[in-house]
């Protein structure tokens, strides 16, 4: 196989297919001994395939592996990278491999930019195999990192946590404080995913979130529209599933979906509060408490909240540039 460096990607894919297993393997086990700089663009080669044809790159995904401990971080962070880029599209690639990534998560002498890209990976990979990826340790990792890691890592872990939960809600049920405790982090995408995690939670162990309605109602006055919007769907979720509603706070719920002019907070509190009415049978609508509505849109939200240029014209929301083909808000299609 021609050096790969040397060619363009989609020459690169061809080889890919082309050569014999055992060849492509010769050739990423001889990168190991290559310098820095010739792995990292060799990964990174190798990342631009994981993006536009990612079949081809699944079958030698443990050779890969090897890069993720490398000695320069610059290397062992584009792996990270490619391997987050893997995930997305083909799990099935990842999940043999999901030991490992976990085992380097734990690293906490790993730079902590790594390790929130794994965090991420060993998430998009728990939403397809939960009961493979989610052992308790990496679970405890996830939880404990919250209250220790690197803010930049934090997000990632959280991110994990919610996407463990859209893979297998009972995962979570007994963590409804832990994760409730955090919604109060400073960071946006943070209390976001947390509380993303929580409604998914409540989708279907709805009385699990009974000892969170302090945590949750303090969210009600979000300055993020999508956390005052899940909370309010966690507690609509409550309402419909305990017998002593007094405990969901009706009044506040009003108040917050009557000032608001965000359709993602209005629809959900009025969810909410039709809940209470005892109208459980109520058409929660627009994916509202629905475990795959909420699964297709979490970072079509989370790209609106990380990155606001622009806004929809028929809610007003804010738009990524470059972001997914609808107002994660409401729906509108537009052009990013």
């Amino acid at each position: 196989m021609d050096d790969p460096l040397d060619l363009p990607s989609d020459e690169l894919i061809q080889q890919l297919r082309g050569s014999s297993r055992e060849q492509i393997c010769n050739r990423l086990e001889g990168y190991r001994e290559a310098n820095a700089d010739v792995q990292k663009e060799l990964v990174r080669a190798l990342q631009s395939i994981a993006v536009e044809q990612p079949a081809v790159l699944t079958p030698f995904v443990p050779k890969l592996l090897p890069f993720l401990t490398a000695e320069e971080r610059s290397v062992r962070l584009t792996t990270a990278k490619l391997f987050v880029s893997l995930s997305k599209t083909r799990p099935d690639a990842i999940v043999d491999t999901a030991d490992v990534l976990a085992a380097r998560l734990a690293d906490k002498s790993e730079f902590y930019y790594v390790r929130a890209r794994l965090a991420e990976t060993l998430g998009y990979v728990a939403v397809e195999y939960p009961e493979k990826t989610t052992t308790p340790d990496l679970l405890a990792d996830l939880r404990t990192g919250l209250s220790f890691d690197e803010p930049e890592v934090k997000e990632k872990l959280a991110k994990a946590l919610a996407y463990v939960a859209l893979g297998n809600p009972r995962r979570l049920r007994h963590w409804i404080s832990d994760l409730a405790a955090h919604l109060d982090a400073e960071d946006e995408l943070v209390r976001y995913y947390l509380s993303t995690a929580i409604v998914a939670v409540g989708c279907e162990q709805p009385a699990a979130l009974s000892d969170s309605v302090d945590e949750l109602g303090s969210r009600l006055d979000d300055e993020c529209p999508y956390v005052r919007g899940r909370a309010a769907e966690a507690l609509g979720l409550l309402a419909g599933a305990t017998s002593d509603t007094s405990i969901v706070p009706d009044e506040r719920l009003a108040t917050v979906g009557s000032a608001s002019d965000e359709p993602f907070v209005t629809e959900r509190t009025r969810f909410a509060l039709a809940r209470l009415e005892n109208e459980s049978s109520v058409d929660s609508g627009d994916g509202i408490a629905s475990l795959e509505s909420i699964r297709d849109q979490v970072d079509e939200i989370a790209d609106a909240i990380a990155s606001p240029d622009g806004e929809c014209t028929q809610c007003g929301g804010s738009l990524p540039e470059g972001g997914p083909p609808m107002c994660p808000r409401c729906g509108t299609p537009y052009r990013g």
